[in-house]
């Protein structure tokens, strides 16, 4: 169970509303109704009614609100507790990022905007390459990655790690699974973004094809993800991979998005092997609380 399961929980259950909450959460519906679905799933319980109408909560969200209210205040405390005082914080953190990070990413730059409100973070999106290259020469001061990087003249901390997802039309024999093997669309053409664009993707997938013994048919190359989606989605029969985070934040119409029977993929904050300033450790602090998961 996912701390941020609670939160939406919780949003949902104060608003009576999914649409409403998933604005509070800053976050699209599509995110907050499928994680309130994984939730019911995991507890073995229905926590609200829906019909077009309005929203309820069952007798079981009833008594789920209160136990979820108070796990996340003792949470908020226990981050608390451990916390350095972090008001005195002034400058610019300067960090590398990349698209699609997701909601963690905005609970990251949530915790340090309240824990050092003077605090000023620029964030700067760079091709991976570029993005390690200005760490290692001083124009960064940390970047996140993904999938974690071989290197060996930078220091990473894993933050949290997500599944990857297959994007496919929803009309697809494969549609109807909840997790798909490589092997299912070794058929239908593939189609990703160039290496130059995202090398640690494009590597990751080529290793788990040669490991499964799978060559996959090649597709037309990606050049906007929203695109791409929209073609699959209305009579191109092709696939894209995804990460889960960058999948819950889109809204696309006969697109099915499943998970691909494949490990997790780690996200890590590189810094440099020197000594980290507060703010640098500040944001480390804040990545490893986002990806903190209730068992």
């Amino acid at each position: 169970m996912e701390v941020r399961q609670l939160e939406y929980f919780v949003a949902v259950a104060e608003d009576l509303h999914f649409g409403r909450a998933a604005e509070r959460l800053h976050i699209g519906q599509p995110a907050v109704s499928q994680h309130i679905a994984r939730l019911e799933r995991e507890l073995g319980a229905q926590l609200f009614d829906r019909t077009t109408r309005r929203v309820q909560l069952t007798a079981a969200g009833g008594r789920l609100l209160p136990e979820a209210k108070a796990s996340l205040a003792a949470l908020d405390r226990l981050r608390a507790a451990v916390a350095e005082p972090a008001d005195d914080l002034t400058g610019i953190l300067r960090v590398g990022t990349s698209e699609g990070l997701g909601d963690r990413f905005d609970q990251v730059l949530e915790s340090i905007a309240t824990r050092a409100p003077h605090l000023q973070v620029r964030l700067v999106s760079l091709p991976l390459a570029t993005r390690l290259e200005a760490l290692r020469q001083g124009d960064l001061d940390a970047a996140f990655v993904r999938p974690a990087p071989q290197v060996a003249d930078l220091a990473t901390l894993t933050v949290w790690t997500e599944a990857l997802v297959a994007a496919l039309p929803a009309t697809h024999p494969a549609a109807a699974r909840s997790v798909v093997r490589l092997v299912d669309l070794a058929d239908v053409p593939l189609r990703m973004s160039s290496r130059d664009a995202n090398p640690g993707l494009h590597d990751l997938l080529e290793d788990h094809f040669r490991t499964m013994n799978v060559e996959p048919a090649r597709g037309a190359p990606i050049l906007s993800v929203y695109d791409a989606l929209t073609e699959i989605g209305t009579g191109d029969t092709a696939w894209t991979v995804l990460y889960s985070a960058a999948a819950e934040q889109l809204r696309t119409r006969r697109i099915a998005f499943r998970r691909l029977d494949l490990p997790p993929v780690e996200t890590v904050i590189a810094t440099t092997l020197a000594p980290q300033r507060a703010a640098v450790q500040l944001l480390l602090d804040a990545g490893t609380s986002a990806g903190l998961v209730l068992d």
